[in-house]
């Protein structure tokens, strides 16, 4: 069952932020990951108004969406986006 992690980053270094959007996306499909959104136009249906950038990416398992969170390959792109940025991540599993 695929799974998928939500991203809710509020960017503060937007230089910064940049080389991690390059660095990233080799990483997520080198563990069968994708983006199914990634900081488009987005609107508030409910709830504060925010500005921050969503992204939304699948992975086929949760044991692959966890090994790309814990790869040596996204340590250094992590560590960038965590001084570029602020936010929260979520795994969440799919319905079957």
């Amino acid at each position: 069952m695929s799974v998928y992690v939500i991203a809710n980053v509020r960017i503060l270094d937007p230089e910064r932020y940049k080389e991690y959007v390059k660095q990233s996306p080799a990483t997520i499909a080198a563990h069968g990951g994708r983006f199914l959104a990634r900081g488009g136009k987005s609107e508030i249906l409910e709830g504060p108004a925010s500005s921050n950038r969503i992204a939304i990416l699948e992975f086929p398992t949760l044991e692959r969406a966890k090994a790309w969170w814990n790869s040596e390959p996204y340590r250094l792109p992590k560590a960038l986006r965590q001084s570029a940025s602020e936010g929260s991540f979520v795994l969440v599993a799919g319905v079957p």
